[in-house]
């Protein structure tokens, strides 16, 4: 089964839900430095326009999409990802988390 395609005529409009909720989650967690938080916000905004920019949907779940919030590396090697759900039907994108994944190292890669 392939990756379905952003419906036709996606434009701006969507609804976010639980997007602010887990970004304080996240922020309570992981306590990320003022400008990641605001890379992070920025990227939220951007959902509004294009829910499916830059991420893939999860092939076990129809509707879970996630990805890797650009620009959010950070402390040798971690990365902010974001998973949340999209509701076509409704316009809808509710944020399921946030989390800090780190980047798997190479054998040639020294540790930081």
């Amino acid at each position: 089964m392939g990756v379905p395609e952003p419906p036709v005529g996606a434009g701006p409009g969507w609804t976010l839900v639980g997007f602010l909720e887990c970004f304080d989650e996240w922020t309570a967690r992981e306590s990320p430095s003022d400008d990641l938080r605001i890379i992070v916000i920025s990227w939220v905004m951007t959902r509004y326009d294009d829910p499916y920019q830059g991420v893939r949907r999860e092939s076990d779940y129809p509707n879970l999409w996630f990805g890797v919030v650009p620009w959010s590396g950070h402390h040798g090697g971690s990365v902010v990802v974001c998973a949340y759900w999209i509701e076509a039907a409704t316009r809808t994108v509710r944020c399921d988390s946030f989390a800090t994944f780190r980047v798997p190292r190479g054998p040639d890669q020294p540790r930081t």
